[in-house]
């Protein structure tokens, strides 16, 4: 009776798994699609890259003597750096739609990955200006967005509440801008990583139980600048499973 259930149970988990993969490859063709309608270019840059991956290892095998060996081998690597291509290149339309609409920052933050612990709209004002509050490795992030005369307030405001409760702990300031000193939407990521780690795992978590008291005060945001953010976030989510 038990290796009944058991058989069952595995015959259901396949069948799950193979309904799980069918939606993902859903998920890339209509990214591909729709990435294909606006980006002209996108095709000849996928083939480019998987012609010249496979050529170059298959030129490599041919000093080897071994080039019908390793063509597969080149074939896997070309499609592998094609995908990769795609997925940039989505991502870079999908960053270059958002920039600039109410909650672009918020949709960015928790779309990133590693150890971040991100609350959104830890501030706002009713014109949809916004502070939202990133703890990980370099302390307390604050990441401003909305008109620069106004953000510049709020933000002051909040690293003042803020640091109250965080004593010798950093504390950055982000404004989500073009303008000097201001950091691009799609730069966002990136400018994070690159600041200096000052907290271990387990401080953070002990900074975010001591910031959870403060609670969010302001105007509601939008969750997300467009539609087209949740379809990034499952693109992105499937190519890394690829």
């Amino acid at each position: 009776m038990a290796g009944q259930q058991d058989k069952e149970a595995a015959k259901q988990a396949k069948k799950e798994k193979r309904a799980a993969s069918k939606a993902r490859r859903g998920q890339l063709f209509e990214a591909f699609k729709m990435q294909r309608k606006e980006d002209k270019a996108l095709i000849p840059w996928m083939l480019g890259s998987l012609l010249v991956v496979a050529g170059v290892v298959f030129g490599i095998g041919f000093i080897l003597n071994a080039q019908w060996v390793l063509l597969p081998l080149g074939i896997v690597l070309g499609a592998l750096v094609a995908m990769i291509i795609f997925g940039r290149r989505v991502q870079r339309t999908v960053y270059a739609k958002a920039d600039g609409q109410p909650g672009a920052a918020a949709w960015a933050l928790e779309n990133m990955r590693g150890r971040w612990k991100v609350t959104p709209t830890v501030a706002a004002t009713t014109q949809l200006d916004a502070v939202h509050r990133v703890l990980g490795g370099p302390g307390v992030i604050l990441v401003a967005e909305g008109a620069p005369h106004r953000v510049k307030t709020l933000l002051a405001q909040e690293k003042k509440r803020v640091s109250r409760l965080v004593g010798d702990t950093p504390i950055y300031e982000v404004v989500i801008g073009s303008g000097e000193g201001e950091t691009s939407l799609k730069k966002l990521q990136s400018h994070l990583m690159k600041l200096p780690r000052n907290l271990k795992p387990g401080q953070v978590d002990a900074l975010e139980a001591k910031l959870a008291a403060l609670g969010n005060r302001g105007a509601a945001m939008p969750k997300g600048p467009m539609p087209a953010g949740a379809k990034m976030r499952n693109v992105q989510r499937t190519l890394r499973r690829r």
